[in-house]
């Protein structure tokens, strides 16, 4: 299925509440510090101006995005990067109880083996204690790697039926619109969060070293491209169902 497809398909999802698309208490997988406030801003606060706030588990340190840079190695880079997290929740209402940091090694999140194993044990566990009813994942067509296997944690959690798993794009929407995908219709909602961009967009600010602010000697290090931030900054958030769970 050709991407502007995909895209064209995901704008006719059916809009729709968030105790339609996910009742009770929920558990967000950000694959690094920033894309929880990227793709699930507005679920986040939604869910928090609800009563409801999720878990928000972020999965890798977020420390190679600057790999240049002297002044800001590795170590230093991961503490900042969690500080901002803290920050872009609160912004969004999230008590800081509610979130987590697996602090997994940035791009090699893993989506198999042993480590793979160790975390779904992990998050299995915070299921059960916490009652959760669904885990969000990135969408297994975002390119890239610690994506693709938050994804591949959010299927092993499906496979050991831990509880439903819901996906959502963040990446995957910047892909060439004339590339081919392996992916049939999709099925989901569209949940509107107009009332939050505010909120979202300051969210997104928090992170700081994402957007070309604090880090000032890596010219090649990551920058949040103005692109994906257009495609973030809507007035909805698209939340796909890929295995057809019963809420």
């Amino acid at each position: 299925m050709k991407v502007a497809a995909l895209l064209e398909a995901f704008a006719k999802l059916p809009v729709a509440d968030l105790d339609t698309i996910a009742p009770g208490t929920s558990l967000v997988l950000a694959p690094h510090p920033d894309d929880e406030s990227l793709g699930m801003g507005g679920f986040i606060a939604s869910a928090c101006a609800d009563g409801r706030a999720p878990f928000v588990v972020v999965v890798s340190d977020g420390a190679a995005s600057h790999p240049g840079s002297r002044s800001w190695p590795p170590t230093r880079l991961a503490a900042i990067r969690q500080a901002e997290t803290r920050e872009a929740v609160a912004i969004l209402g999230l008590p800081p109880e509610r979130l987590l940091f697996l602090e997994l090694p940035d791009t090699r999140v893993p989506g198999e083996g042993e480590a793979l194993d160790k975390a779904v044990d992990r998050l299995t566990d915070l299921i059960k204690l916490h009652a959760i009813r669904q885990v969000l994942v990135t969408w297994r067509h975002d390119p890239h790697c610690d994506h693709e296997a938050v994804w591949h944690i959010g299927a092993a959690l499906h496979a050991r039926d831990a509880c439903r798993v819901l996906v959502y794009p963040v990446w995957g929407l910047t892909r060439p619109l004339d590339e081919d995908l392996a992916e049939t219709p999709p099925k989901g909602w569209r949940l509107p969060v107009a009332s939050y961009l505010d909120t979202k967009r300051a969210a997104i600010s928090a992170h700081a070293s994402q957007l070309g602010h604090v880090v000032t000697d890596d010219p090649g290090g990551f920058v949040l491209p103005e692109t994906l931030l257009a495609k973030m900054l809507q007035p909805y958030e698209i939340i796909l169902d890929p295995f057809g769970d019963v809420a």
